[in-house]
């Protein structure tokens, strides 16, 4: 699959000026790689048209030496030998747009998924940013609806297109061999037809464009609704949300209907305008054989190649229109391939420490005076001169009210940003000079929304490392305490687990991740609330777990529930992005600043006195 190309622009394309056929130029990447099948096709095309165009000078001699012979034996043998002629020029039309045909439909096929694993490769690789700013409804459209419409074009219409211009071409060269002055005239007037064609196109390519959008908006829409389904149904929204996605669609047929509209009327225009001028060329060519300038078997070739100039004519005109909606989508695939993320690994990285032993071994976490604002909201610093040293092997805590930017700092040390100012650190090296793959394969984290894959129990815990054996994820799933409800379920290991995750109550949601994480058995541990969809009973288990698996190594917790926080080494109380208070619970507690106000809004009495079994009351 050849490499999609790329600019250095961080964000979407700016407006483009007006887009013309040669925005299918974009595809050539893809096409490249395939230049020999393309030149087979480009030989089996000229071929089925060259049988084409010599089946009316066939017919002339049919005519001319054959109905016309004097001897009647003389003019069966010569029927039999021209209709032998006509017959194999048929075969020969059959067989080089068979070739034709299956040569190009599969290089629609064969490029088509280039593409679309291209662009869906490409967008994988880009940075959160981009995903602030893109529905990914709109992603998918161009993914379906704008490939499937490339896929027209490269399997069918362009070589339709060819194939049309070849025959056309020949024919307009054959009556004007035959007929120069005549054609001559022909092809005065389609010139003139030439000029309107051109306004019309322009007016199609534009509609086609407007026409793509409309329909990746019915894509945002569903993709949103169907995604959040549960709440939209909570709230008793179905209607209204109908009502939103008919709107959408409404305004994508109208679109379509403008554009189909205005394609018609070029349609009409260019077969009516060639078929005047041609019916033109034709009387003339009869007054011809009345005078006797030529034969009845010249004038009825005359009327074949006439016939395939106009029906050439007719193709190209709906060619035309089918290229100018591929245009479009075109243009808006290689929007997402041009795209390059902010966020990429450093053309010569630094490589990270090498783990000791084989066993997940603790790395060093800093983070120096370090300013972030999120692009899309540069005005406000979610973090500012923000300091914080974690230990190899070390245990630290973050808590604090939302908005703190407790996850902004598990962001940045996963690089899914870059830091406005300060830097970033992991084992003394800079995240910016380290390769993206080495630095996020040292890093496992357990998120707050617990994402499960449309698969089965089994690879939704490998997906933590796709390598590992059965028995490794088994044992993962074990010490996750997520191995009794897994083994329970209908097919245990294999049972298909839904899409994200629906068959799953939140806490064995959880405990999956959990898993999963366990599984890559990484250096840097970062729990993200990891424990705040369990139960008392399965969060004591869970918690017995994530004990062992923070054993030698490093771990950042964002901490909402006090036995975490009280087993962690330190404990960093944050608030609108800077650190207030830093020290263990107890210590914290009796201090009487913001960690102590925070569990007291919690607890009856003041968090130090707390018992072990108010330890399951969240914190923040």
């Amino acid at each position: 699959m050849p490499s999609p190309p790329t600019t250095p622009a961080a964000a979407p394309a700016p407006a483009a000026p007006a887009r013309t056929v040669g925005s299918l130029r974009g595809l050539m990447p893809f096409l490249r790689p395939y230049s020999g099948r393309i030149a087979w096709a480009g030989v089996f095309l000229i071929l089925s048209a060259v049988s084409t165009l010599v089946l009316p000078v066939a017919l002339k001699s049919l005519i001319d030496q054959g109905l016309i012979a004097a001897d009647p034996g003389a003019r069966v043998m010569a029927l039999r030998e021209h209709f032998f002629l006509l017959f194999a020029a048929g075969a020969s039309l059959g067989l080089f747009s068979a070739l034709r045909f299956y040569m190009v439909t599969w290089l629609g096929e064969r490029v088509t998924a280039d593409l679309r694993n291209g662009v869906y490769a490409h967008v994988v690789t880009q940075s959160p940013e981009f995903f602030e700013t893109t529905q990914t409804g709109e992603v998918l459209s161009r993914l379906t609806t704008d490939t499937t419409l490339v896929q027209t074009v490269v399997g069918s219409s362009l070589s339709m297109g060819l194939r049309n211009v070849v025959l056309g071409t020949g024919a307009m060269t054959m009556l004007i061999v035959t007929n120069p002055v005549v054609m001559t005239q022909v092809l005065g007037i389609l010139v003139i037809v030439v000029l309107p064609s051109l306004y019309f196109g322009r007016r199609v390519r534009r509609l086609s464009r407007a026409s793509q959008d409309r329909i990746a908006d019915t894509s945002a829409i569903a993709a949103e609704v169907l995604n959040a389904i549960p709440v939209v149904q909570s709230y008793t929204q179905e209607a209204r949300e109908a009502k939103r996605f008919d709107a959408a669609t409404e305004a994508a047929f109208g679109t379509a209907v403008k554009r189909t509209r205005m394609r018609a009327a070029l349609v009409a225009f260019i077969i009516t305008a060639t078929f005047g001028a041609l019916l033109w060329g034709l009387y003339q060519g009869t007054q011809a054989v009345a005078r006797g300038d030529i034969s009845a078997g010249h004038l009825g070739q005359t009327v074949v190649y006439v016939i395939i100039l106009v029906s050439s004519i007719a193709v190209l005109s709906e060619v035309y229109g089918d290229l100018l909606r591929a245009a479009g989508a075109t243009e808006r695939l290689m929007e997402l391939l041009h795209l390059r993320s902010p966020i990429a690994s450093p053309l010569r990285p630094v490589a990270l420490p090498a783990a000791q032993g084989g066993a997940a071994v603790g790395i060093s976490v800093a983070l120096q005076d370090v300013t972030f604002r999120y692009p899309s909201r540069p005005q406000h610093a979610t973090l500012a001169h923000f300091n914080l040293n974690v230990a190899a092997g070390e245990t630290v805590a973050l808590v604090g009210p939302s908005g703190a930017g407790k996850s902004t700092v598990f962001q940045l040390l996963l690089r899914f940003y870059d830091v406005s100012a300060g830097q970033v650190l992991v084992d003394g090296v800079a995240v910016r000079d380290v390769a993206l793959h080495e630095l996020r394969e040292r890093i496992g984290i357990v998120p707050q929304d617990s994402v499960i894959f449309s698969a089965d129990a089994m690879e939704n815990i490998r997906y933590g490392r796709p390598q590992a054996s059965d028995a490794e994820v088994m044992a993962a799933a074990r010490a996750a305490f997520a191995h009794d409800f897994i083994t329970a379920l209908p097919e245990g290991y294999k049972t298909f687990l839904g899409e994200r995750g629906v068959r799953l109550s939140g806490g064995q949601r959880q405990r999956i991740s959990i898993a999963r994480a366990m599984l890559k058995n990484p250096p840097l541990l970062l729990l993200d609330e990891a424990t705040s969809a369990l139960d008392a009973e399965s969060e004591r288990m869970v918690q017995a777990a994530l004990e062992s698996a923070m054993k030698d190594r490093t771990t950042i917790v964002i901490a909402h529930r006090l036995a975490t926080v009280q087993r962690a080494d330190r404990i960093i109380v944050m608030e609108a992005g800077e650190i207030v208070e830093t020290g263990t619970h107890a210590q914290l507690a009796a201090a009487g600043g913001l960690y102590a106000r925070l569990a007291a809004l919690q607890f009856d009495v003041q968090p130090e006195s707390q018992s072990a079994a108010a330890s399951d009351t969240p914190l923040v």
